[in-house]
């Protein structure tokens, strides 16, 4: 699979891809509350994934299996899907991201142990934590850099 940049991400794409994320997060963020999801599903395909520069791999019928989404020297997104789960495709998005875009930052949810640790494999360090989300939910987020 090979890292594609999505310049101009058409809203069939921006779909695509926000269900990917929800899928990866209903997988992976067993500490959400359940209502919460909608709420932060309409913020990453608002304004998420719009802001961001997408990078994608897709599988062999085309369709999104992985994507990371920067802005400057930050990653601010990386979902897998559930059906690619260990098969390297986040670790290979990561060191993309991090050898071509200059990503040195990222940040993650405390209760996400499994993406904490997959982080500090890559090299980063926690620098900083804050109680609460963006959103200002009690979901603590780490600060980390490399």
């Amino acid at each position: 699979m090979n890292i594609e940049r999505l310049a101009n991400p058409t809203a069939p794409e921006l779909d695509a891809l926000t269900d990917l994320w929800e899928v990866s997060v209903r997988a992976t963020h067993d500490f959400l509350a359940p209502e919460d999801i909608p709420l932060y599903r309409r913020l990453v395909r608002k304004e998420a994934l719009p802001a961001a520069t997408l990078y994608v791999l897709r599988d062999n019928d085309g369709s999104f299996a992985a994507f990371a989404g920067t802005e400057g020297d930050k990653l601010e997104m990386l979902f897998v899907a559930p059906t690619q789960f260990g098969r390297g495709l986040g670790s290979k998005l990561a060191n993309y991201v991090a050898t071509h875009c200059g990503v040195r930052r990222v940040d993650v949810n405390e209760q996400n142990e499994q993406a904490a640790k997959f982080y500090a494999r890559l090299g980063f360090r926690i620098v900083a934590r804050d109680a609460c989300d963006p959103s200002g939910k009690s979901y603590p987020i780490l600060h980390l850099e490399r």
